[in-house]
């Protein structure tokens, strides 16, 4: 009951002109982000928060804004899976196993009709989750001390390369990486500069912002300039598009199919590290083994479309849960939103409920108006979405990168922080051209200060003993699940990866 009160009280927050104004835009913008090949939640947000200081907003409306437009990007990711075949984000990716052949066989208008209404399903329950879960996670959270938060924050690098990920070494040498970069700067303990390099500049360190502006959104402005001749063919998606209605017999039959992916998904979701892409691969694996008793799936199943759309999207609410209740991320998009809270001077974790109640059930609030409104808006206009697919990348990067250099100026007001974010660009064109993910770099910028701090720490009170890092039940469990963690994508993610190829050439194959 305590947390149906809070929730209450967050509502009285959320239901300000202002912030269903934020929650409006950020779930248009978010859409749009989604439904453009390339970008995603995790671009969508990072290019949004320079806008976010610039226009100078408090803590709840900038989160508001910022997590309208992650949940809203999870809904717009489906909208090229469908109608092109190209997946907007990789969480969409199983979406296009069914969906693009619903759209071949004139089904367009429903696949896109039911994804929304799986969307809405996924997410709506999700956040009911983030609202009972997050504060009983608290409660855990407070047996923790150094020696437990150093394991945590080592149990969320060892999962972040996830189940997706190519290649974990390429992953754990991105996490390293970020480390790294943390260190920049004079230490705390000792006052000695550390990888400065006698450029005072950098004695306050790197501005994490900074950085994550840099490797999303300018590192797409490289990846443009380098293919600027190969652009999407979308000129006949809005063809495909007639009434944009689902018939109550497809929601009938698909009603257990989000119902069992929304658990499997926020499930996923909880994971530290894990994210959407794990949620929609789950529910849609699942999904076909209990279902497909006649082959139909990548064939034009509405199962197979409700399936990984209601698993992402609660995927998305699920991580919430890690970033809220202890300050880990549980994917790359909440890894940017917990850079967000930093910067506003919140610190997520297990006090953050008390300290910041009206942020945290301000934000759970608009998770909840924000799915009516992507809902409602996503039915009728989502032909007006499908020509947003028209628009020419030469005319969208040049807005991606302005918004990158003035919101970053807006926030530091210095020409340094300008050179570093086209550097920070420059380096993550160059990792995605190697394959190396992006996300652990930002965790380790994000977390590597509180790990070294944790470590530290723990060192100091049980003078220089190591086995004090593992001299608990809880630090015990986390070291487990940790290399549980980095072990079990080797093993899995080949699985994971060609059954996702195996898919996609069956639909190609498909004459129909």
């Amino acid at each position: 009951m305590d947390a149906l009160s809070s929730l209450a009280d967050g509502f009285a927050v959320a239901l300000t002109f202002q912030n269903l104004l934020l929650a409006l835009l950020g779930c248009f913008l978010g859409t749009i982000f989604g439904a453009l090949p390339g970008l995603g939640p995790s671009n969508g947000v990072a290019i949004l928060i320079p806008l976010a200081f610039t226009l100078g907003l408090p803590a709840t409306p900038a989160l508001i804004l910022l997590t309208s437009v992650y949940y809203g990007a999870m809904y717009g990711g489906r909208i090229s899976s469908i109608l092109l075949n190209i997946p907007g984000d990789e969480p969409a990716l199983m979406t296009t196993l069914d969906g693009y052949p619903m759209a071949q066989q004139g089904k367009a208008g429903e696949a896109l009709a039911l994804s929304g209404i799986a969307s809405f399903v996924g997410s709506f329950f999700a956040t009911w989750g983030l609202v009972f879960l997050a504060p009983q996670l608290v409660k855990v959270a407070l047996l923790f001390g150094p020696a437990e938060y150093f394991a945590l924050f080592t149990l969320a690098f060892a999962t972040l390369g996830g189940i997706a990920s190519r290649n974990q070494a390429k992953a754990a040498f991105s996490a390293a990486l970020g480390v790294g970069i943390a260190m920049i700067g004079v230490d705390a303990q000792t006052g000695v500069p550390r990888f400065a390099f006698g450029e005072v500049h950098l004695y306050d360190g790197i501005d994490f912002l900074v950085a994550i502006v840099g490797l999303f959104a300018v590192s797409e402005v490289f990846i443009f300039l380098e293919h600027r001749g190969e652009e999407a063919h979308a000129e006949g998606a809005s063809k495909l598009v007639n009434r944009v209605t689902a018939p109550l017999s497809m929601l009938r039959k698909t009603a257990g199919t989000m119902g069992r992916s929304t658990v499997l998904g926020f499930l996923a979701g909880v994971l530290p590290g894990a994210g959407a892409s794990l949620g929609s691969f789950i529910a849609y694996s699942v999904e076909k083994r209990v279902s497909d008793r006649k082959g139909t799936f990548g064939k034009g199943d509405p199962r197979g479309v409700a399936a990984p759309e209601a698993g992402n999207n609660a995927a998305a609410g699920g991580a919430l849960v890690p970033m809220l209740a202890l300050g880990v991320p549980g994917s790359g998009t909440t890894a940017v939103l917990l850079a967000m809270l930093l910067a506003l001077n919140i610190t997520p974790g297990p006090l953050l409920f008390q300290s910041n109640p009206d942020v945290v059930w301000g934000l759970i609030a608009a998770l909840f108006i924000g799915n009516i409104i992507l809902l409602i808006m996503n039915i009728p206009l989502v032909s007006l979405f499908v020509r947003v697919l028209l628009v020419p990348p030469k005319y969208l990067m040049p807005a991606v990168a302005m918004i990158a250099f003035v919101g970053v100026y807006g926030i530091s007001g210095s020409t340094f922080d300008l050179v570093v974010m086209v550097l920070f660009g420059l380096g993550g064109w160059l990792l995605r051209k190697l394959d190396v993910p992006l996300v652990p770099v930002i965790l380790g910028v994000l977390l590597g200060g509180q790990m070294e701090v944790n470590l530290r720490r723990e060192l100091t009170i049980s003078n220089g003993d190591w086995s004090a890092l593992v001299d608990s039940w809880l630090s015990i469990t986390l070291w487990g699940l940790a290399i549980v963690g980095f072990i079990l994508p080797i093993l899995v993610g080949s699985f994971f990866r060609t059954n996702v190829g195996k898919g996609r050439s069956r639909e190609s194959d498909d004459p129909d």
